[in-house]
């Protein structure tokens, strides 16, 4: 038997496998799930962006090129950052990878060494705190309280930096939660971080996902010097509807950006050429679908909460979202009752009894360090959402 490393044993596995396995046996079977798991949006990519990869096909370009994207792509990416975000970086400071998440490893890899420790707050997306161990990083979680908002303060940081700190994982608008930090929170924690010479990775993946007024600020923006050490991780996935398509992309200070793109080089080489073409697309044509996604999840996301106020008397709650496609639904209220014979411990125990009695898929929230909730997306159709929604209150109705 092959003995595999100690760092790969390190990674955790996902707590969620178990479950999406037994949603997709319960569909298999012919049950109707409904799956509030769902990290992409449920809409299909624009056709002009589809039709960009088509037209690179048809050219012939399915070659190699640059290991950390194409030059057209590269200042697209420019022009974007510059345009949205108020950002200026050269092309040379831009890496193309497959997906954000890859972009997120490749910026830990390349500024962690074995014992750094990096802040990320919580909840988290599962995948930051595996990808700072597999790393060599030691990661230190900063919890965000529900009655905050879900939000860390720039006091609860500075309190938890030590002479190991390294980076601050920063996201905005947060998976899981929807938080969406102000210009005045941000520039609080920027100056935490200044003092303190912290790298930020600032991860804005959802940043055209926001709603109800608010605004998105990125923390590169602070100041020049901040921007010096900080990493931002962005892509088109979640905002063109993209996410199969696979690339995100990275900008960084010249040094940090030359030792990415000769770490990709001999890693992943380039993101598949007709995709890199049909992000310019979508970095560069018509907008008018993504506005009319992003009112379509506004509507839901209203839908959604007016149904869980009217569940708050069944023990139920929610911190009210401002940004991505995600609400964390409170149910450690139901904790300590049961349901049908079984008494619920925590959300793991509260996924499993909505998916093997109500046929409710939900991602338990200690996969992301709070088990006092489980995470529910409304990218998905408003009928479903709304059946979904009844028979999660038909289950903490049956709680006793």
């Amino acid at each position: 038997m092959i003995e595999v490393s100690e760092r790969i044993k390190a990674i955790a596995p996902s707590m969620t496998l178990a479950i999406s396995a037994k949603a997709n046996e319960l569909k298999a079977a012919g049950e109707k799930v409904i799956n509030f798991g769902v990290g992409e949006p449920d809409f299909n990519t624009p056709a002009h962006i589809v039709d960009a990869a088509k037209d690179a096909l048809d050219k012939g370009y399915t070659k190699y090129v640059a290991a950390a994207g194409l030059p057209e792509l590269k200042k697209a990416i420019c022009k974007k950052l510059k345009d949205d975000n108020g950002l200026d970086y050269e092309p040379s400071q831009i890496i193309v990878s497959n997906g954000a998440k890859h972009s997120i490893f490749n910026a830990v890899f390349a500024v962690i060494n074995e014992g750094d420790e990096v802040l990320i707050p919580k909840p988290y997306w599962l995948t930051y705190p595996e990808v700072v161990k597999s790393c060599g990083g030691v990661p230190v979680f900063v919890m965000a309280k529900a009655r905050h908002g879900y939000k860390v303060t720039a006091a609860q940081i500075e309190n938890m930096i030590t002479p190991h700190t390294k980076m601050l994982i920063f996201n905005s608008p947060c998976n899981p939660t929807g938080a969406v930090y102000t210009e005045k929170e941000i520039r609080d924690i920027a100056d935490v971080c200044e003092r303190y010479n912290l790298v930020v990775l600032a991860d804005e993946i959802y940043e055209k996902l926001i709603y109800g007024g608010e605004t998105h600020f990125s923390i590169a923006n602070v100041s020049p010097e901040l921007k010096e050490r900080t990493i931002v991780i962005n892509g088109v996935s979640k905002s063109y509807a993209m996410t199969g398509w696979r690339l995100g992309y990275l900008a960084a200070p010249a040094n940090v950006a030359k030792a990415i793109a000769s770490f990709q080089s001999h890693s992943t080489s380039n993101v598949n050429t007709m995709t890199q073409y049909a992000a310019i697309a979508a970095l560069q044509g018509d907008d008018k679908p993504m506005k009319e996604m992003l009112k379509a999840f506004g509507r839901r996301r209203e839908k959604m909460l007016e149904k869980l106020d009217e569940m708050k008397p069944l023990g139920l709650d929610y911190v009210k979202p401002d940004g991505a496609f995600y609400v964390m639904l409170l149910c450690d209220n139901l904790y300590g009752k049961t349901y049908r014979g079984v008494k619920i411990r925590g959300s793991m125990d509260v996924a499993d009894l909505l998916l093997t009695h109500e046929k409710v898929a939900a991602t338990p929230g200690v996969c992301f360090g709070d088990d006092d909730a489980v995470r529910l997306s409304y990218a998905l159709s408003t009928a479903d959402m709304l059946e979904g929604l009844e028979r999660i209150a038909a289950f903490a109705k049956e709680c006793k």
